[in-house]
């Protein structure tokens, strides 16, 4: 039975802020909760692959997220929102699941070529530049991660680490997702 959601957050939370002040004494509540939120969040597939083309097809390779990205007009949320999630999911890959970016970046993929923490650190850059309201409070926090990405990254891969520690872990829900 997976716990409800906000239980998972204050656990992705509460890992998280543990992990980042005891390994790099960082104490930033926006960053700690930014993170911890992308965990609870990507717990499910659904969010992790939640880009569709505009035929409706699932988004899997950073590729693909990145012609949709394009070809939005420059202002507006969707462009910003669709570099985000890339940010998101190069991050979240890059520093919880290392291990799955082999077969990811394969010679077989659209993404072989592309850097995932260097093109994570440019989309969160330009999320970053949405500064204005709504986007004000967490415009600061993408730009953060921008130029601290490998820090996020491994500090991420820190948590799952924590996670994985905890007897019974989490493991079993986010593998069930």
């Amino acid at each position: 039975m997976i716990p409800p959601k906000q239980d998972l957050r204050r656990l992705f939370a509460g890992l998280t802020e543990q992990t980042f002040m005891a390994h790099f004494g960082i104490g930033d509540p926006p960053l700690v909760d930014y993170l911890s939120g992308l965990l609870s969040r990507f717990v499910h597939m659904d969010a992790v692959y939640r880009l569709r083309n505009a035929h409706g097809k699932r988004l899997e390779e950073v590729a693909e997220m990145l012609i949709e990205a394009e070809a939005l007009p420059p202002e507006g949320r969707t462009r910003r929102e669709v570099h985000r999630h890339i940010g998101d999911f190069t991050l979240f890959w890059t520093g919880v699941y290392p291990e799955a970016l082999r077969k990811m970046r394969s010679i077989h993929s659209k993404d072989h070529f592309i850097d995932y923490c260097e093109q994570g650190k440019r989309s969160y850059y330009i999320a970053s530049t949405f500064d204005r309201d709504p986007y004000q409070e967490e415009a600061p926090v993408l730009r953060r991660i921008s130029e601290e990405f490998e820090m996020c990254a491994y500090g991420l891969h820190q948590v799952r680490q924590e996670w994985e520690r905890h007897e019974g872990g989490i493991a079993p829900f986010v593998a069930g997702e």
